[in-house]
């Protein structure tokens, strides 16, 4: 039997079937709690496009599919859960370089990135599209 989605796992499928309300939706992860995998005491978070996006799942079901690909593997995957809006407001805006949050990144058609700009990161932490250069792949560092 499937596990029944989160608020936020069904706001992110309504914004993506184009039906959703974007404040709702940035609204929805700010009050969810959010299970971000660790390694070696520090969150997992992947460089991409010039931005440091720290990973994060609605619910065990979808971090077990990214742990699949990504974990120490005989070892259960050791995890935060953390409030959405402690993600964005406070790690984020402490790691000192542009840096977002990816929900679900690896549930196929379930995904979605808050980017660092003004209305989800901190005004000191949002950046323009400008600041923004392409770096390097994602590298699955923990930060």
């Amino acid at each position: 039997m499937e596990q029944p989605r989160t608020a936020l796992a069904e706001r992110i499928a309504e914004q993506r079937a184009g039906l959703g309300d974007p404040r709702a939706l940035v609204g929805e992860m700010r009050r969810s709690v959010l299970l971000v995998p660790s390694v070696d005491g520090r969150l997992w978070s992947a460089h991409s496009g010039g931005v440091r996006w720290v990973c994060a799942f609605t619910d065990e079901t979808a971090l077990a599919r990214f742990a699949l690909h990504h974990g120490p593997g005989d070892r259960p995957m050791d995890y935060a859960a953390l409030l959405g809006a402690r993600i964005v407001d406070e790690i984020v805006w402490g790691l000192g370089e542009p840096a977002g949050l990816a929900v679900d990144i690896a549930t196929e058609d379930g995904s979605m990135f808050f980017p660092p700009v003004a209305g989800i990161v901190p005004g000191e932490a949002a950046v323009n599209a400008v600041d923004a250069g392409s770096e390097g792949e994602g590298d699955g560092r923990g930060r």
